[in-house]
C-alpha cells in the first residue's frame, strides 16, 4: 500500500475523486435521506450491503457506521485518499428551497469535520449557486479549505449557462476551487431537468476559468438517456481546464462509455473516481470486452469496492496517471 503524502515535493497520491457520504443525522450531522419509492428503497439496501454494512444501518446510526466503514475501506485499499462529497438541495429559479425534490442532504460542515479528523478524506462542498447565500457559503468553504465543489445540475435544478451565476463561477476560479459536476444521465437520484446534464452547459463557467471535472464522462445511465460523451471530447479541444472522471463506469448500465475515453489521446483528461457506494461488479466492462473472464472473476472476489473499482480500472487499461491526476490538480489549484 502506498503512503499518504501531501507535500508538493513528494510523490502524488492516488485519489478517488468521487465518493459519496450518506447519513441519517444520528450523530448530529444534520444529514438526511429520503427513499420514497420501492425502487429507491431497493437501491438503498443494495448499496449499503455492497459496501459491507447491514441494511439495519438504514434505520439507525448510519452517520458513524457509513463514515467509519468508508475510512477502513480506503485504508485497506491501494487508494491513498478520497474526495468525500457534500450534497445540497434543489432551489427554484427565484432562489426558494425545493426540499421535496431532494432525496438526500449532506451539509458542508459535516464533510469538513470528517476531513479534519481523517487525512484520507478530502472535503468537497456543495452549494447551489442560485441560493440567496451562495457567495457567503462559498466564502465559508474557501476559509474551511474545501478545495472541491460538487453539483448535480440535472437533479438540483441548475442551468450552468444562466448569467446570474457568473459571479459565483468567477469567485470559484479566483479561489482555485475545482468543480466536480454530474454530466450525462442519472438513475439513482431524482432528476429535475435531464438537459442540465449536457456538458456543453459548462462553457460559461469554463470561460470564467473554473477547472471542471465532468463526472461519468457525460455518458448514458438509462437505456434511452442522451449520450453526450462525444460532445465532451470535443470540448476538451477548446478547454484545457476541462477533465472527466470514470466514476460508475464499471456498472453494467454505464460501461458503454468506456470505449470513448480509453484512447491514448483522451486518457490525459481522465481522472479516477468510483462513485462509492454505487455497486461495482465489472460485468459491464466484461460484456463490452474490456475485461477477460479471469479478470472479472478475480475482481469479484474483492470485497472492498474501493479496491475492486481501482483494480478493475487498472485491468481495463487506464493509465497510472489517471489515479494521481486529481492530486496534481489539487496541488496546482491550491497554489493560486
Amino acid at each position: 500500500m502506498t503512503s499518504h503524502l501531501t507535500n508538493s515535493d513528494q510523490p502524488l497520491r492516488k485519489i478517488d475523486c468521487h465518493v459519496h457520504i450518506v447519513g441519517d443525522g444520528s450523530s448530529g450531522s444534520k444529514c438526511w435521506f429520503n427513499l420514497p419509492s420501492i425502487w429507491k428503497k431497493f437501491l438503498g439496501k443494495l448499496m449499503i450491503k455492497g459496501v459491507g454494512l447491514p441494511t439495519s444501518a438504514l434505520k439507525s446510526g448510519l452517520d458513524e457506521l457509513f463514515a467509519e466503514n468508508l475510512l477502513q475501506n480506503i485504508k485497506s485499499s491501494e487508494i491513498d485518499a478520497a474526495v468525500i462529497l457534500a450534497q445540497d438541495i434543489p432551489y427554484s429559479q427565484t432562489g426558494e428551497k425545493m426540499d421535496s425534490e431532494a432525496q438526500f442532504y449532506v451539509p458542508n460542515e459535516y464533510v469538513a469535520k470528517l476531513a479534519q479528523k481523517h487525512k484520507e478524506f478530502i472535503p468537497a462542498c456543495s452549494i447551489h449557486p442560485g441560493r440567496p447565500d451562495a457567495l457567503e457559503e462559498l466564502e465559508k468553504c474557501i476559509e474551511a479549505k474545501m478545495p472541491v465543489l460538487k453539483l448535480l445540475p440535472n437533479c438540483l435544478n441548475i442551468d450552468y449557462m444562466d448569467k446570474k451565476y457568473t459571479p459565483f463561477w468567477q469567485r470559484m476560479a479566483e479561489a482555485g476551487i475545482i468543480l466536480l459536476t454530474h454530466t450525462g444521465g442519472e438513475m439513482t437520484v431524482k432528476v429535475y431537468d435531464p438537459s442540465f446534464g449536457d456538458p456543453k452547459k459548462l462553457q460559461r463557467l469554463l470561460d470564467c476559468g473554473v477547472t471542471a471535472i465532468a463526472a461519468h464522462s457525460a455518458g448514458r445511465s438509462a437505456l434511452f438517456d442522451s449520450d453526450w460523451t462525444s460532445d465532451l471530447i470535443n470540448l476538451f479541444k477548446k478547454y484545457p481546464n476541462l477533465y472527466a472522471d470514470n466514476s460508475a463506469l464499471c456498472s453494467i448500465n454505464r460501461a458503454r462509455t468506456l470505449k470513448h475515453i480509453l484512447p491514448e489521446d483522451i486518457q490525459p483528461r481522465i481522472i479516477h473516481g468510483s462513485d462509492y457506494p454505487v455497486p461495482v461488479s465489472g460485468l459491464g466492462p466484461m460484456i463490452m470486452r474490456h475485461l477477460s473472464w479471469n479478470q472479472f472473476r478475480t475482481s469479484s472476489k474483492i470485497n472492498n469496492i474501493i479496491q475492486r473499482d481501482y483494480q478493475l480500472k487498472k485491468n481495463i487499461g487506464f493509465h497510472n496517471h489517471t489515479f494521481t491526476r486529481m492530486d496534481q490538480l489539487l496541488k496546482k489549484n491550491t497554489s493560486k
